[in-house]
């Protein structure tokens, strides 16, 4: 049975930077290869591509991942009936979303007897976890609160009314939740897997970690005054080219998202938007760590994107040697060589040569990927793979350079 899986392989440049630091505040890294690499998360990169799709889709095509839910339920309840506000729609909030998902909606305890200790009113009641919801989720969910709001207990005891709650937690969902899952512990069969996968971003070379000496003046300081540093700290740092990689299933992204959200837009318009802004949030993105400090605002310098018929195929094992700079240059010529190679030889080896390919690229160092797709501009990428995507979707052949055997 063939499948439509999109591939999508990053080569980016970072000058010194500390994207994703771990419990100690240094850059993460991971052996491999025998050398120790910079690493990214696959948590850090996703939620940069989730902050990214603020600005590709609309609010009501995204979810809200918190433990607050019942004040986010309770507010949407206050504009579906106003005369339901305050402590009324948050009572009603609460016993809807536990009925909706089995989840313990209730004021944290600790939160409770500060505010009683400090003579506040009682916080609003909280999930023991955090829970992910779509907009359309919330909307549903308010307006069923609404109709039960005489009597809400009652109301969700009777069977229809407390399957429909649970079917709403779990139809419409959000393109976030679509692509990269939701876990319910109190509900496992709430739960969605991920139609996306994202690999640590790591380093084609060796790396090692960086200190940052760095000293802070007191504006306020006169000459006579004591001398020296108000303030003094070391931040680690690192620079590398890293191989980025994640692997998205469009048959489990189309299961999640469902068809047509409209009745007006054709019915794969839902996954077809949600394919172009995972692909430009994947690869425009960037971690936000640090940023202020390094201002480390790069843009990849070359992306592959392949629609695979079979299976994803990471091609970070091209990297398993690392890269090495010649003298008085960088890892970017030879990255792309080496990648060039393995993957020239891989999908010969495995014949799967007939996968339609594109390649982004910037810079002669660059140059030797070409030959790996047809070469596009970022508008031109998206609108491909989107063709493409569509006519898989619809039983045709997709369209796109193949790569030669």
């Amino acid at each position: 049975m063939s499948r439509t899986i999109i591939d999508v392989h990053v080569l980016q440049t970072v000058p010194p930077s500390n994207l994703n630091r771990d419990d100690t505040g240094t850059p993460k890294t991971a052996m491999y290869g025998g050398v120790r690499r910079a690493r990214v998360s696959s948590q850090a990169w996703k939620k940069a591509t989730r902050r990214a799709f603020g600005k590709l889709l609309d609010p009501e095509e995204l979810g809200v991942r918190t433990r607050r839910v019942a004040e986010l339920l309770a507010e949407r309840i206050t504009a579906e009936e106003p005369s339901l506000e305050g402590s009324v729609s948050l009572a009603l909030a609460a016993e809807t979303l536990s009925a909706a998902t089995g989840a313990k909606i209730e004021v944290p305890r600790r939160k409770a007897e500060s505010a009683k200790k400090r003579g506040e009113p009682e916080p609003p009641p909280e999930s023991s976890y955090l829970m992910f919801l779509s907009s359309r989720q919330f909307h549903g969910l308010a307006r069923l609160a609404v109709d039960g709001a005489d009597d809400i207990k009652t109301y969700l005891k009777v069977k229809e009314n407390k399957q429909k709650a649970r079917e709403i937690a779990d139809t419409r969902h959000s393109v976030d939740i679509a692509l990269f899952g939701r876990m319910v512990a109190d509900s496992s069969d709430l739960s969605v897997d991920a139609a996306a996968q994202v690999a640590h971003a790591i380093s084609v070379h060796q790396v090692e970690n960086e200190p940052d000496y760095y000293t802070t003046v007191d504006d306020q300081n006169e000459k006579d005054e004591e001398s020296g540093a108000g303030m003094i700290g070391v931040v680690d740092f690192n620079s590398a080219t890293l191989y980025r990689y994640a692997a998205l299933d469009v048959d489990r992204l189309r299961e999640n998202l469902g068809l047509g959200l409209r009745a007006d837009e054709p019915l794969d318009e839902p996954v077809l938007r949600a394919v172009r802004a995972f692909v430009q949030g994947f690869v425009s993105s960037m971690p936000t760590g640090k940023i202020n400090t390094f201002g480390n605002h790069t843009l990849p310098e070359a992306v592959v994107v392949t629609l695979r018929s079979a299976r994803p195929i990471s091609f970070v094992t091209a990297f398993e040697e690392p890269v090495l700079a010649p003298q008085g240059g960088g890892h970017l010529r030879g990255a792309c060589a080496q990648l060039l190679a393995y993957v020239s030889d891989i999908e010969k080896a495995y014949e799967v040569t007939g996968d339609p390919s594109w390649v982004l690229r910037a810079g002669a160092a660059t140059e030797p990927l070409a030959a790996l797709g047809t070469e596009v501009t970022m508008g031109g990428l998206l609108d491909a793979v989107g063709t493409a995507v569509a006519a898989r979707l619809a039983g045709t052949e997709p369209q796109g350079r193949i790569r030669p055997a």
